[in-house]
């Protein structure tokens, strides 16, 4: 639930991970008795428990198909990140996965850990794929088949230019976006989003991965794996693993902040899209991983850490993202918090400062203009993190 040296230094932390913890419970509570189904929830939440409690608030159909859809794609995935897999053997398995998918004789073992199992035991993925609507089916299949191609295309093409990045970035994740419009719509809860703004939502939250992931990409085994452009790098060093380096320090820093900048673009294509959903399920569902990477960016801005292990929000802290978004006012206030934390850490001597205060002002004036941001909230930032009342209860507790 939390380490208990991070509970004492936030005992504010103490109430949304206990109610986190109760939420975890009670969703593995809930999962469905089939042995299809069963699998298939069980191994949501052990490739994805926070993303796995969010899905469980949706309505049940589409709660349905959004599970499917995210583990087609995870096992998508774990083809494309095996990097001991020939691009011969890869590429067409990669092409033809949106036929595998109604084949519920069809596995392929790849991956580790839960994603082994995962891709060993994929027909209990396909029957419950073929038990959804036909809307649904039709979704996941097209998204599946986009997104194959896409991955194909990257394994035998490096990504050189930012147009490459935002193609790579689109076919990975822009199309998540377009698919998860698609899954809303044809549940009947939201109007079809535009391929623009679905796409932006895929887009920022894939660059805070690839952004917050640099050190555990490039140390990959057997194989590297790149996603930076080598239009932003080769600015700063010869070789994309050189940002590692202890003497490449100064140089990897700026070369950070010029990639969170370059996400920083499709903040507000993304308050446009949250701000157009209707359903509070739906919406919760799409705004937490939103605010989860404005807040990774902030913590990864101008942060040396990101070449040296793993940098990532407190467990408490993302337990107060998920208890706290409800409405779109929270998520405003939410943006407005973790961007001026992140312009806080601007150093006007970076090459990329103007950028990205730019940035900065023009999603915090978004922000502003919504007439969200009142004196009453509860920031991200200043907050009064030590208090007798909350202490007592986490020693009551222990």
């Amino acid at each position: 639930m939390g380490s208990l040296g991070a509970i004492l230094k936030h005992p504010d932390d103490f109430y949304p991970l206990l109610k986190l913890k109760i939420a975890a419970r009670h969703a593995e509570k809930q999962i469905p008795s089939e042995p299809h189904w069963a699998f298939c929830y069980s191994m949501l939440h052990k490739v994805s428990r926070s993303f796995g409690l969010v899905i469980q608030q949706l309505g049940p159909q589409l709660r349905d198909a959004v599970c499917i859809f995210y583990l087609v794609l995870r096992a998508l995935d774990t083809v494309e990140d095996d990097t001991s897999i020939s691009t011969e053997v890869k590429v067409p398995i990669l092409m033809a996965f949106h036929r595998h998918i109604y084949d519920n004789d069809w596995h392929f073992s790849c991956g580790t850990k839960e994603y082994k199992v995962l891709m060993d035991e994929f027909h209990h993925v396909s029957n419950a794929f073929l038990d959804l609507g036909s809307g649904y089916k039709e979704a996941i299949e097209d998204i599946t088949m986009r997104m194959g191609a896409g991955m194909s295309k990257f394994i035998c093409k490096e990504v050189e230019t930012i147009d490459d990045y935002d193609e790579y970035c689109h076919y990975v994740a822009g199309l998540v976006g377009l698919g998860l419009s698609k899954l809303f719509h044809a549940s009947g809860a939201e109007d079809l989003a535009t391929d623009s703004l679905s796409n932006s939502m895929g887009l920022f939250l894939q660059k805070t991965n690839i952004i917050r992931d640099y050190l555990e990409d490039i140390n990959e085994i057997p194989k590297s794996r790149m996603f930076w452009p080598r239009q932003i790098w080769s600015k700063y060093v010869d070789k994309l693993e050189d940002l590692k380096y202890d003497e490449n320090s100064g140089k990897a820093v700026q070369c950070l902040n010029d990639m969170v900048t370059n996400a920083l673009l499709h903040v507000e294509d993304c308050l446009k899209y949250m701000s157009d959903l209707r359903d509070p399920a739906i919406f919760r569902f799409c705004a937490i991983p939103q605010i989860m990477a404005i807040g990774t960016l902030a913590l990864c801005y101008n942060n040396i850490q990101v070449f040296r292990g793993v940098v990532k929000m407190r467990r408490g802290l993302t337990a107060k993202v998920i208890d706290r978004t409800n409405t779109m006012s929270d998520v405003y206030g939410a943006f407005f918090d973790f961007s001026c934390m992140l312009k806080s850490k601007v150093d006007n001597n970076d090459p990329n400062a103007t950028k990205t205060l730019s940035r900065l002002e023009a999603i915090k004036k978004t922000c502003k203009n919504s007439g969200a941001l009142t004196t009453r909230r509860r920031s991200y930032i200043i907050e009064n993190e030590s208090g007798y009342n909350s202490t007592l209860i986490v020693i009551l507790f222990i």
